[in-house]
């Protein structure tokens, strides 16, 4: 029995339609969605702009990732699941899996590609990175 699904998200469709399918699939269980931040992308920002920048960017990504949430806890409320939600800083994928090692997540949901990488045709990098290293079960959606 799955206790505990852990869905990253990006705020993108595929990332939006994993939450839903984890709603659908996985009733009664508690659904946390992770919401990781990337600091890496803020470098490239920083060495146009200078550290203002990214000052900026992180409070912009801040207020992106509770809109994110806040949409994703609107969406569970019409499946009348109570969501819990996370916020973490590092690259995506070791994030993800670190965030599963350290609690009793059980199976992960996400999307096979996010916002960044929607043009792809294969799956993405995290989900991909994520898919293979885990040591839960994985559900890859499309």
């Amino acid at each position: 029995m799955v206790d505990h699904v852990l869905v990253p998200t990006d705020g993108s469709p595929l990332a939006s339609r994993a939450l839903t399918y984890a709603l659908e699939t996985f009733p009664g269980a508690r659904i946390t969605a992770i919401v990781v931040i990337d600091p890496v992308e803020s470098l490239y920002d920083a060495e146009i702009g200078g550290p203002h920048v990214s000052e900026e960017w992180a409070e912009e990504a801040e207020g992106e990732a509770e809109e994110i949430h806040a949409d994703s806890r609107s969406v569970a409320a019409e499946y009348d699941v109570e969501l819990e939600t996370v916020t973490r800083n590092g690259r995506p994928a070791e994030t993800i899996l670190d965030y599963v090692d350290e609690t009793a997540v059980d199976q992960i949901v996400l999307g096979s590609h996010g916002r960044k990488g929607v043009e792809r045709f294969f799956l993405g990098s995290v989900a991909e990175r994520v898919a293979r290293n885990a040591d839960v079960p994985v559900t890859v959606v499309s």
